[in-house]
C-alpha cells in the first residue's frame, strides 16, 4: 500500500487573445504591484529572490492568502517553453516531496487560447481517512483560488483587446 496518493487540481478557461499575450502577461509578474492586479483578493507580496524572472533557474518569493490563511512561499522555476508553458515546483526538497509540480499551459484554439492551470501534490493516506473533511475543503479552496487567477486574467487580457 502506498504512503501517498497524487491529487491534479486542474482549472481551464478560454481566453480571446493570443499566446503571446498570456505569457507575457504572466512573464510580467515581478513586483507585489503586477501580482496584487492579477488577483487582488488574494495576492499580497512578490519578489524574485534569484536570477531573472520567469528563467529556468529562477526562484521567487510570494505571499498570498489560500483558504483564509496567508502563504509565504518560495518557487523555482523548472522549465519555460516561451508562449506555451511554465512550470515551477517549491524551492524546497523537502516541500517537493508533496507538492511535485505546478504548471501553466496555453493552447491556441483559433482566435482563443486555453490557459490551464495545474498543481500537483501528494497527500498522505491518513490524511485522506482522518482529515478528509479539512483535506476536502483545503482541495476547493485552491481550486477557489486557481480559477479566479484564470477568470481575472480572461477578464484583464480581453479588456486590453
Amino acid at each position: 500500500m502506498a504512503l501517498f496518493e497524487e491529487v491534479t487540481l486542474t482549472e481551464s478557461i478560454e481566453i480571446k487573445t493570443t499566446p503571446e499575450k498570456i505569457f507575457e502577461f504572466l512573464s510580467h509578474i515581478v513586483d507585489d504591484e503586477s501580482y496584487r492586479a492579477w488577483h487582488p483578493e488574494d495576492h499580497v507580496a512578490l519578489r524574485w529572490i534569484k536570477g531573472e524572472p520567469f528563467r529556468e533557474g529562477s526562484v521567487v518569493y510570494a505571499e498570498e492568502y489560500i483558504h483564509g490563511k496567508l502563504h509565504k512561499l518560495k518557487f523555482v522555476i523548472t522549465k519555460v517553453v516561451p508562449n506555451r508553458r511554465i512550470e515551477f515546483a517549491p524551492q524546497s526538497r523537502l516541500l517537493r516531496i508533496y507538492f511535485p509540480k505546478n504548471v501553466f499551459e496555453i493552447e491556441q484554439k483559433g482566435d482563443t487560447c486555453l490557459l490551464t492551470t495545474t498543481g500537483r501534490m501528494r497527500v498522505g493516506r491518513l490524511v485522506k481517512i482522518f482529515a478528509k473533511k479539512q483535506l476536502e475543503a483545503g482541495l476547493a479552496s485552491v481550486r477557489k483560488h486557481m480559477k479566479e487567477e484564470g477568470e481575472n486574467l480572461k477578464r484583464i487580457l480581453e479588456a486590453q483587446g
